[in-house]
């Protein structure tokens, strides 16, 4: 095990080759699927379980042929589904995607009760239908483990981000709860961000499924914030300075153990957020009928920053700040490409 006890100037320290990979972190690093600036793109027929189930599918399928092989059940036998419900109902991982990456799983050996998902908050896990109704006690998840990271029963001492910025709480509503504190604290406990080892420890692998806003800190939320800021403890600390969370996920993100065990991202375009995030509005919300499939968050999320300005610049609003470089510190320790000239569509399906 180790502790995370670095910094990002430390990082930045190491020798970065001209793709923006980071020597020293990449050679510490244990085998991982590749970043790749390959998007596997489907079109939806609609929003409907057996649409999301036929296309998941065949994404799954033409990311297995790049692969060169078939995914399956191996050491530990288990798999983790990180999902995103923080912004509450109307803006989180749709259900019907959850449940078609769930069976395109079980299809290859997965049995059902060694998928789990990983949440942050239990009462939007349970407004947005992945924790049982308190009225039937039921779930269309009945059967999986759902961590809920809240609890604070699934992180380890051992793993831990440390650095020396104060605690906070409720990483969704931090400028109630960053209010009244003294930004210099320096207690022990204060400087660490305890990591969420089951997606990392007790799994196989984990698939990354975000839902998109803008966010006034980190400029886009999604595919690094959803493994980072939102899948450990003590992080809204971060969001007193506008360079900390930033950095934050940065580091976080080229994590060699997390990023080992991080097969893909999978993200659904039923429903995102161009402006009023990470708080859901539908008034700013927009649908397309898509998914992707890609190894390289920060293209990912460097392509939805995209339309999100895009569709900012139609409403009126300005585009998020250039100076927001969450993106940018994420290319330069080698997580991806923010290049999105670079990215290969690739339509799979019909």
């Amino acid at each position: 095990m180790l502790n995370f006890r670095f910094t990002f100037l430390s990082l930045l320290a190491c020798a970065c080759g001209a793709d923006g990979t980071c020597a020293a972190e990449s050679a510490a690093s244990p085998a991982r699927q590749p970043v790749s600036p390959v998007i596997w793109q489907a079109n939806l027929a609609n929003f409907a379980d057996e649409s999301y189930a036929q296309r998941v599918e065949q994404l799954i399928g033409q990311f297995e042929v790049s692969l060169g092989q078939k995914i399956a059940p191996g050491e530990k036998g288990r798999v983790g589904l990180k999902i995103y419900a923080d912004s509450g109902p109307g803006l989180a991982t749709p259900l019907g995607l959850t449940k078609a990456v769930i069976a395109a799983l079980q299809k290859r050996g997965y049995a059902k009760d060694k998928i789990f998902l990983v949440g942050l908050n239990q009462q939007r896990l349970r407004y947005t239908g992945y924790l049982p109704s308190l009225v039937t006690g039921k779930s269309v998840f009945d059967g999986h483990q759902i961590y809920v990271l809240e609890s604070g029963r699934y992180f380890d001492p051992v793993w831990f981000y440390d650095s020396p910025l104060p605690s906070r709480f409720d990483p969704i509503l931090v400028q109630k709860s960053t209010e009244g504190f003294d930004p210099e604290t320096s207690l022990d406990e204060d400087r660490k961000s305890f990591l969420a080892t089951p997606l990392f420890v007790d799994a196989d692998f984990w698939i990354n499924l975000p839902v998109y806003t803008d966010h006034a800190v980190l400029g886009v939320n999604g595919a690094l914030v959803n493994a980072t800021l939102w899948n450990a403890s003590n992080t809204a600390r971060f969001f007193r300075s506008p360079a900390s969370a930033p950095a934050a996920v940065a580091e976080m993100s080229a994590i060699p153990e997390l990023r080992g065990t991080w097969m893909f991202t999978l993200a659904s375009l039923e429903r995102y957020q161009f402006i009023g995030g990470p708080w859901f509005n539908s008034l700013y919300t927009v649908s397309e009928p898509l998914l992707w499939l890609g190894t390289d968050p920060v293209l990912l999320d460097a392509l939805m920053l995209e339309r999100i300005n895009r569709y900012r610049a139609r409403e009126g609003f300005k585009a998020v700040s250039d100076d927001i470089r969450t993106l940018e510190f994420a290319a330069i320790l080698g997580v991806g490409s923010r290049k999105t000239s670079d990215a290969k569509f690739v339509p799979v399906g019909n």
